[in-house]
């Protein structure tokens, strides 16, 4: 929920640098405001305090080298795209688990980690159309068999047991088991490509903006 403005500064007396480049991916440029906003929209949705010390500043570093290699694969590969209506639909389910479904105690939250309503939306936004993504380009070709559902089952019984104790027999769990390992195959089909995309493009760091 990323630019061409690389600098930014007042012109008074010691021409103050409000921002500056941290990262570029190809021919485009992470500012250090973008991580600044990654950070605090993250760590609010995560519901952790706000951190932007040097490591929690690399982390977001890597994580929009990410998103910037999918974005540019949803751009060139024409996926489809959540709507706004769906974005609003996820704030709302948002709002309603966590804030008793007030608007009030939103802001407020918000307010306490530097960000706006809009900006929440934004990355709401983001975040299922990377999900969307990832289901179009990598759940084509997933393939679990009956075997494969049967022997997770054999191999996990005792943990299945644990979280299913009042019914835990094959007939009840392949179901479960069966999206479980397709998720696992379209998670690993994503991840290797994004291994490979992020060593196709070139990626400069400037650690001064990651202090």
């Amino acid at each position: 929920m990323r630019f061409l403005v690389f600098f930014l500064s007042l012109s008074i007396p010691a021409a103050v640098v409000l921002d500056r480049m941290a990262v570029i991916v190809g021919n485009h440029v992470i500012k250090s405001s973008d991580i600044e906003r990654d950070l605090r929209v993250t760590e609010f949705l995560n519901n952790e305090p706000l951190k932007l010390d040097a490591a929690a500043k690399k982390q977001s570093a890597e994580r929009l080298i990410d998103q910037e290699i999918i974005r540019q694969e949803i751009i060139t590969g024409g996926y489809r795209r959540p709507t706004d209506e769906d974005a609003n639909a996820f704030e709302q389910q948002l709002r309603h688990d966590r804030f008793g479904a007030s608007e009030q105690q939103l802001v407020r939250a918000l307010a306490r980690y530097g960000l706006s309503q809009e900006e929440l939306r934004n990355q709401l936004l983001w975040q299922l159309t990377v999900l969307r993504f990832i289901d179009q380009r990598f759940r084509a070709g997933v393939l679990v068999t009956d075997e494969d559902v049967r022997a997770y089952y054999d191999q996990h019984l005792a943990e299945l047991r644990a979280a299913n104790p009042r019914n835990y027999s094959f007939e009840t769990l392949q179901a479960k088991i069966r999206t479980t390992l397709e998720g696992n195959q379209v998670n690993q089909n994503f991840t290797e490509w994004l291994e490979q995309a992020r060593k196709r493009n070139r990626i400069e760091y400037r650690p001064k903006a990651l202090q």
